[in-house]
């Protein structure tokens, strides 16, 4: 037996595993995909906005000759660090459910790639999954067409093509501004009245300056009704609809967490935001025993827990665990 399960390896179930060794305990993560799926999953040439201090687990220097390190920086980085600590990971095995036996010891029940099912006995459980495989649908007629993505990777599929972004937040103009590059003809449309107050400072000048040149034409206050194969239907704030000519849409508008696992073994989510009730002083949920990390404390807005802050949810728990 365990004494700790940690679901997830992302940055945050790293630093969960990695502080929770340090005080002797013993722990094995489970991971449904690759090591930090979630940062494999941007764009191939994105930089974050934090700087590499702030995405920095278990005391290992991020170095970066980048004031902001890009993805393929921080997928080497944590490798680094899994290595550093030689974790013990289980890689592409799922974690189906999280069963609470009545000695308050866990059972978690998961399944391979090759359709194995497991089980894992653990004192503790800590659940740190992300959220990028539940990407917010809009639920509109043709969001299923091939032609529509709700992820991002690179531009170069879209060379020369007319591309409508869905979205107006950093993700959305990351994405116009490599499009650009590649000749797209670009429509984003915005509910909002102008994009993000969040964009990366040092992009924003630049993204303006391409809306000013009409290299990308944004569609404020306005929605996406329906998509087809060779148009997108825009309705604006007042009801006036527009057809435009399209190849291709990012429907580039977030992501949720995946709560099954928490409500499999009895956690609880307080009202319409879905947030799982836990202590914030050691990240234990209202199931003794069993703990969130990283984005998956947050409720739907997925916006409200990044590596930074999530990161430093590991050493509270690991005290918690070890009685400190």
């Amino acid at each position: 037996m365990q004494d700790v399960i940690i679901i997830g390896a992302g940055p945050c179930g790293l630093s969960a595993a990695i502080e929770c060794g340090r005080r002797g305990l013993s722990t094995h993560i489970i991971e449904k995909h690759c090591l930090v799926h979630s940062i494999f999953l941007y764009p191939t040439h994105m930089q974050f906005f934090s700087t590499s201090e702030q995405l920095e687990i278990g005391d290992v220097p991020f170095a970066s000759p980048n004031e902001k390190p890009f993805r393929y920086e921080a997928l080497s980085y944590y490798r680094r660090v899994a290595d550093h600590y030689n974790l013990s990971i289980s890689q592409y095995e799922e974690a189906i459910s999280v069963e609470r036996k009545p000695d308050q010891t866990f059972v978690v029940h998961t399944v391979d790639r090759y359709g194995e099912k497991q089980k894992y006995e653990a004192r503790h459980v800590v659940i740190s999954t992300g959220y990028f495989d539940h990407p917010n649908y809009i639920g509109i007629p043709g969001e299923d067409l091939d032609k529509v993505t709700h992820y991002f990777r690179e531009a170069h599929p879209y060379t020369g093509m007319k591309v409508a972004i869905i979205g107006g937040s950093n993700s959305a103009v990351d994405a116009a501004m490599e499009l650009i590059r590649v000749g797209a003809q670009i429509d984003m449309i915005y509910r909002g009245e102008t994009v993000s107050e969040n964009i990366k400072p040092w992009v924003r000048p630049v993204f303006e300056a391409m809306v000013e040149k009409d290299k990308i034409k944004v569609h404020v206050q306005s929605k996406v009704t329906e998509i087809r194969q060779d148009s997108v239907i825009i309705c604006d704030h007042e009801g006036n609809q527009t057809e435009i000519e399209n190849d291709f849409v990012l429907a580039l508008t977030g992501f949720r967490p995946d709560r099954k696992l928490l409500t499999s073994c009895g956690v609880e989510l307080d009202g319409d935001m879905e947030k799982p009730l836990y202590n914030p002083e050691t990240m234990e949920s209202n199931v003794p025993g069993l703990y969130v990390a990283g984005v998956i404390a947050s409720g739907r807005n997925a916006n409200e827990v990044f590596i930074e802050t999530g990161r430093k949810h590991g050493l509270a728990i690991a005290k918690h665990i070890a009685g400190e």
